[in-house]
């Protein structure tokens, strides 16, 4: 992971911080955390029709929390989930039905404004790389505003990205300051509805904190429960598996819209990840780098340019704005890193 990831810092001995906090886990009691954790959901028990709101998008990693909330705990969710006016993949389509068959729970789809999504995502992709800030920041503030409406207290979000992965906030159960996190942060979209986290008393938590997360664990536990990867619909250029971020093409932009602008994107996040978890070592990794994170697949650029009312030829000549000259140098009319 480079140093150009916003809010990372090294070690002495060049260790970064999700590194750091990775190894930490073995001072952890979860047992304790465990512990905690049940006595929490006991407070909120059986108070109104559902005992917490749970965000999902139907991913590997909501059909964890789901199961972990409901079959572990006991707990009656209700499900909440945002979704963008973007084409979904077959696995997307179906796995978001699935989450709510299997686990017998109902769901709440909320889906923005079409029109303010194309408008803002227009012009964030265009002044700031960042096309789909305005979904982002509904997936940090809906379920809020749902659970607020409802009466539902306890608000349960999956892994603290900020801390898990290298970003400047503590650990804490508490995810109150999620949308403060680099993500949903940042840009000032003015009065849109429910954007901001409602003002009413709320208990939002990470699961991470009460579990070691470990998201290639939540896959294979979720394929065990009819949650569809891409492995027989789509092979990524830019990513280096086939189970992680599965809805839509077009939102793939954004995420790799890191790479002109810090050097990285999904390949590197991924490849930082399976490190962790022993799946594969650094040569690998790095292998696995230099031959996805540049390649954004043309699939994602076709149905993003097609939802956004861009050329192809404009969409590469905005994003050609976006390079960090600092970290790269034209070459031949492409663009390098100029280390790697």
């Amino acid at each position: 992971m480079p140093d150009t990831r916003p809010g990372i810092t090294f070690n002495k001995e060049g260790v970064c911080s999700a590194c750091q906090r990775y190894e930490n886990r073995k001072n952890i009691n979860y047992k304790a955390r465990w512990e905690e954790l049940k006595t929490l959901c006991d407070k909120h028990r059986e108070k109104n029709n559902y005992d917490c709101v749970i965000a999902v998008s139907g991913g590997k990693d909501s059909h964890f929390q789901v199961s972990t909330m409901k079959e572990r705990l006991g707990m009656n969710p209700l499900l909440v989930t945002v979704e963008d006016n973007f084409p979904m993949t077959e696995a997307g389509q179906h796995n978001i039905k699935n989450i709510s068959k299997e686990f017998s729970c109902n769901i709440i789809s909320f889906k923005p404004d079409i029109f303010a999504q194309k408008q803002l995502g227009r012009e964030h992709f265009e002044k700031y790389g960042k096309p789909t800030y305005l979904i982002d920041r509904y997936i940090y503030t809906i379920p809020l505003h749902i659970a607020a409406k409802f009466n539902i207290p306890l608000v349960v979000y999956g892994e603290n990205i900020d801390y898990e992965y290298g970003g400047v906030q503590g650990e804490s159960y508490s995810a109150k300051e999620q949308v403060n996190n680099a993500v949903a942060s940042g840009i000032d979209i003015g009065n849109i509805p429910m954007t901001d986290p409602p003002k009413e008393e709320l208990e939002p938590i990470y699961l991470s904190y009460f579990v070691p997360w470990d998201g290639y664990m939540n896959y294979l536990f979720a394929k065990g429960r009819g949650f569809h990867d891409l492995s027989h619909e789509w092979k990524r250029t830019h990513h280096i598996e086939d189970f992680d971020q599965v809805d839509s093409r077009a939102y793939l932009v954004h995420p790799w819209l890191k790479y002109p602008k810090f050097g990285h994107a999904c390949a590197t996040d991924q490849a930082s990840r399976f490190i962790r978890w022993g799946r594969i070592n650094r040569d690998e990794a790095l292998e696995l780098v230099k031959k996805h994170d540049h390649n954004l697949d043309p699939l994602c650029v076709r149905d993003f340019c097609e939802f956004f009312g861009y050329t192809e030829d404009e969409f590469w000549a905005i994003v050609d704005k976006h390079y960090n000259q600092e970290l790269f140098e034209k070459i031949n009319g492409k663009w390098q890193l100029k280390t790697i």
